[in-house]
């Protein structure tokens, strides 16, 4: 069994070489063509050949590289299908198969985290239900009763540190493979989140308070933590399978991924109203498809702490578009810093660009698929566009940013899963930035808007977030993390 590579010589060569490789390749598919070679079909293979040895190689990393690997995975349904075949599988199996740690290097830590006596309380399967990027998950029981136990990998902070000064580079590359997706801008969020992730205590009061919100939820589970040190953690075991196993498959009926999707949105969307914190890690290998048809959500090492909700204007900006009102739009992004006075755009140019993002609230549902991403992502890619004029120029607020891209990868999620999700009843439901501003615009009551859509809500899925329910659900978090 492999041990995860901590010297910085090596796991820097391993990164760096990666560019190298993608440069020799293209030059290699140069002479090709030369040759008389088709270039479409030398390109595509280059970025086949380039993909598959990417995810071979962040995989076996594990760390940070690994992270950049599954925070790229939801941008899949952006790529052209003859390369975004050979990316899917490669990174949906980098998800699960990053090569375990010995047991006997297991038992080590947590001997150091939980005791020498641990195994009076604890027994874990030798074999790991799954690898990530920082830790590995073996099934046990804790006291008879059955959990996941977390292990965080000896030595990966220091891997951490070699990690985050190559993936720039690596970032690059991703973006030389025409992703579409702002890789290096991904780079940057990991750096600054990646300190949090490995402290698992403070994994452990952030799952606590999505546990305890999301208690009796019809769409969503989020399991219960049992123990936790600096370095372990133990939460009850959830009987299911990884949404990365399953994502593509044909044997997923359109109505369970559409309930899949709604549960997602859900997820991600009611978690800073009920806990003042979202869920900053939406890739497919953290939600796990439940045999009662709920999604259990993992993995809370990186959230976005929103102690007020959902900030008010990126709600309110999605309704101005809906509304018509670019001149508001205009001034209101003006007046957050989103834009300059002296920036080369209309109100037109930013409320195109802003629709893609307001589009799957137009109606009461919305069909999120792979050509509706990818024709969004190629008006963002052309330079002559409104669209790729307003990205050019606009600037989000620090405070916004992961917020940001967290919605970007929840939708890369949506479209993988081909999903028909009722998008603005969530979005009344948790937006009030949104809501506010379209009940303003259509003369109606915030307070009537929000209650009917929450009936509608509660028809589908059965009863969650009635009016007073978050906060009677804020305030038992808030007891039951004092106690």
């Amino acid at each position: 069994m492999a041990v995860l590579r901590t010297s910085t010589f090596v796991r820097g060569a391993r990164l760096a070489a990666l560019p190298t490789m993608y440069a020799g390749r293209t030059a290699l598919g140069a002479a090709k063509k030369v040759g008389g070679a088709p270039a479409e079909a030398v390109a595509t293979e280059i970025q086949r050949r380039t993909v598959e040895q990417l995810c071979k190689t962040l995989g076996e990393l594990k760390g940070g590289a690994l992270k950049l690997g599954q925070a790229m995975s939801v941008f899949e349904a952006v790529m052209p299908e003859e390369l975004a075949g050979p990316y899917r599988a490669a990174l949906n199996a980098m998800q699960h198969a990053a090569p375990p740690l010995p047991l006997t290097a297991v038992e080590r830590v947590l001997s150091e985290e939980l005791g020498a006596d641990w195994r009076d309380v604890l027994t874990i399967d030798p074999k790991p239900a799954g690898a990530a990027s920082i830790g590995q998950v073996h099934r046990g029981l804790w006291n008879g009763r059955p959990v996941a136990v977390k292990v965080q990998y000896p030595g990966v902070a220091k891997a951490l540190v070699s990690d985050l000064r190559q993936l720039r580079r690596v970032a690059r590359l991703l973006s030389a493979l025409g992703t579409l997706a702002d890789a290096t801008g991904l780079v940057d969020e990991l750096t600054a989140r990646l300190t949090e992730e490995l402290d698992y205590e403070l994994e452990a009061a952030n799952q606590t308070r999505f546990a305890l919100a999301f208690l009796d939820d019809p769409l969503v589970v989020v399991p219960t933590v049992r123990q936790a040190t600096t370095r372990v953690l133990i939460t009850d075991w959830l009987e299911g399978e990884p949404l990365s196993k399953h994502i593509h498959s044909s044997e997923l009926s359109q109505e369970r991924r559409n309930r899949i999707g709604a549960a997602l949105v859900h997820a991600i969307y009611a978690g800073p109203e009920l806990t003042g914190l979202m869920h900053a890690d939406p890739h497919p290998g953290n939600f796990m498809l439940l045999p009662d048809g709920r999604v259990g959500v993992l993995d809370f090492g990186a959230v976005k702490r929103l102690p007020g909700g959902i900030p008010e204007p990126l709600g309110r900006n999605a309704a101005l578009v809906l509304n018509g009102d670019h001149a508001t739009l205009y001034d209101d992004m003006l007046a957050q810093g989103m834009i300059t006075s002296d920036a080369p755009v209309t109100p037109q140019d930013l409320a195109d660009y802003c629709s893609s993002m307001s589009e799957p609230f137009a109606e009461d549902t919305f069909t999120f698929t792979r050509s509706w991403l990818r024709t969004e992502a190629v008006k963002l890619a052309n330079p002559r566009s409104s669209t790729h004029l307003a990205a050019k120029h606009l600037s989000l607020p620090p405070e916004y940013l992961m917020v940001h891209r967290v919605a970007l990868g929840m939708v890369g999620l949506l479209c993988q899963l081909e999903a028909a999700v009722p998008t603005r009843h969530l979005e009344i439901r948790w937006s009030p930035g949104f809501r506010n501003t379209l009940a303003a615009h259509l003369g109606l009551d915030p307070a009537v808007m929000l209650a009917d859509s929450t009936a509608h809500l509660e028809g589908l899925y059965g009863s969650f977030g009635s009016t007073g329910v978050p906060r009677q659900r804020q305030a038992r978090t808030k007891k039951a993390l004092a106690s």
